[in-house]
């Protein structure tokens, strides 16, 4: 990104912003996958991205984190381009994407968010070692430091990988479906981990799929459907009209969806 670019996404978009995005186009083999988004993503906030299957959530989060080639557009961290800013940024990827077979254990997972730090090939520092087991101790893994990564439920290996990014200390967070396929107490424990993070002043982004515990779980809600269709705080923006306009006519889920809002204005 240019000084040029920089001048004119700030133009365009609240310094106050953790990231900004405008005009970004995202295409795979020709076939965009996100069009024409612009946005900003408040600091200190724990933000959801919600649509349907194949809607680019997961991609909107890795062109942020220039980890998939864009068409156009401008991203910006902090007011300044990802590579500039990789030191204040962690990313827990979805589960799917990882080998749980490498030999690896669970401290190792851990010390690896703190690489660069550490720097690569040098030797990792006690203080490192102790970061990496306060991360684990944070998600309630500390019993399991030294067993091996593949020996570990699908729950406690999210744990694990949530650990490593919380060694990073890093100031936003991206999370693609933290959620999926783990149980109920793990769900409760990452959820708490988000919450003392906000509390910090950390901002998180979550890719999230669950839209009954939205209004639970965030402050705010980028609604997405390869475009932008809504954005802004949950009580403005997560309503009927827009879940209908993101998921189109998938009446169950909206019909589940409309339930729960209902309830929470009779509790109101």
């Amino acid at each position: 990104m240019t000084r040029t670019d920089q001048e004119h996404l700030g133009n365009q978009h609240s310094p106050q912003s953790a990231v900004s995005v405008h005009d970004l186009t995202v295409a795979y083999h020709r076939k965009p996958v996100l069009w024409d988004v612009d946005l900003d993503i408040p600091s200190g906030k724990l933000v959801a991205i919600v649509g349907p299957n194949g809607a680019g959530k997961s991609t909107l989060i890795k062109a942020i984190l220039d980890l998939v080639p864009i068409a156009s557009g401008l991203i910006s961290i902090f007011g300044k381009s990802f590579r500039k800013q990789r030191q204040r940024v962690a990313y827990v990827p979805q589960r799917e994407s990882v080998d749980w077979d490498f030999p690896i254990d669970a401290i190792g997972v851990v010390t690896m968010g703190r690489y660069r730090k550490i720097g690569w090939c040098r030797p990792v520092r006690k203080l490192d070692k102790k970061k990496a087991m306060e991360a684990l101790e944070r998600v309630g893994m500390e019993e399991y430091a030294d067993r091996q990564i593949s020996q570990l439920s699908g729950g406690q290996q999210q744990r694990v990988f949530l650990a490593r990014a919380l060694a990073q200390d890093a100031e936003i967070y991206f999370m693609d479906e933290p959620f999926a396929s783990v149980d109920a107490a793990t769900e409760r424990a990452i959820v708490q981990v988000l919450r003392d993070l906000r509390s910090l002043g950390r901002t998180i982004i979550v890719v999230h799929h669950d839209l009954q515990t939205v209004t639970e779980y965030f402050d705010h809600v980028i609604m997405l459907n390869m475009r932008v269709v809504a954005h802004g705080t949950v009580e403005e923006v997560f309503t009927n009209e827009n879940l209908r306009k993101t998921y189109g006519g998938r009446l169950t889920l909206l019909d589940e969806a409309a339930g729960l809002l209902a309830r929470q204005s009779s509790q109101v």
